[in-house]
């Protein structure tokens, strides 16, 4: 036990450094992903067919396909043919936010779906323009009743991030196998590595629904609304 203990608080600092790289796989991932949902989501309800039909094969293809083999598509194919050098911490993030933009713009679209279609009429009787009420109307609502699937989003991207060990990227999973596979002390090391995964999962699904609770109107919710 004192030996394993002894190697897990050597490997802690080194540790540690990978779960900044893996927050910031998430948090650049959920940032670019809430970026192309929105607006993707937009176009979902009130593009025009063919715009439509773009968005949801995007969508199609980001929610069919395995995320480890569009890490290999994308890393190992795409960029590589390109000619891009992209370093493996940022290439898993514009990945994972491709991935769960398509998730978010079905979250959003659902947002807006379930607002009164009366607000627009209400908006176009005020002389506003359609992108206009889109911006003043109904992205403030749909962010705010949004939050809740944007927690369970934020733990699925986590989680997924773990795959970034299998392009080198030095994040939490690369690390505790690189010390594991030289101490040969693999149970307290993944141990160790869970524990961290949980402990970012714990820190962002309570901030999330900190914010949610900061943002929430009493009385305004899914289930109030006519």
């Amino acid at each position: 036990m004192l030996p394993s203990l002894n190697v897990v608080l050597d490997s802690l600092p080194f540790l540690l450094q990978g779960t900044l790289n893996t927050a910031a796989i998430v948090l650049g991932a959920m940032l670019l992903g809430l970026a192309l949902g929105v607006v993707m989501a937009v176009g979902l309800v009130y593009g025009s067919r063919p715009v439509r039909w773009l968005l949801e094969l995007y969508v199609w293809f980001f929610r069919g396909v395995p995320v480890i083999v569009l890490l290999f598509l994308f890393y190992y194919g795409l960029f590589t043919w390109l000619g891009l050098h992209i370093s493996a911490v940022l290439s898993m993030a514009l990945i994972l936010g491709l991935t769960t933009g398509a998730y978010q713009a079905n979250i959003f679209r659902g947002a807006i779906l379930s607002l009164p279609r009366g607000q627009f009429r209400a908006a176009s009787a005020l002389g506003m323009s359609d992108l206009q009420a889109i911006r003043a109307i109904v992205l403030p609502q749909i962010l705010r009743l949004s939050i809740p699937a944007w927690s369970n989003e934020y733990s699925i991207i986590l989680k997924d991030s773990a795959l970034a060990f299998v392009i080198g990227a030095p994040e939490i999973m690369a690390r505790t196998q690189f010390v594991a596979s030289r101490t040969y002390q693999h149970l307290p090391l993944y141990l160790t590595a869970g524990l961290l995964y949980y402990l970012l999962t714990w820190l962002g699904v309570a901030g999330l629904r900190r914010l949610e609770r900061t943002m929430r109107i009493p009385g305004y919710t899914h289930q109030d609304m006519p």
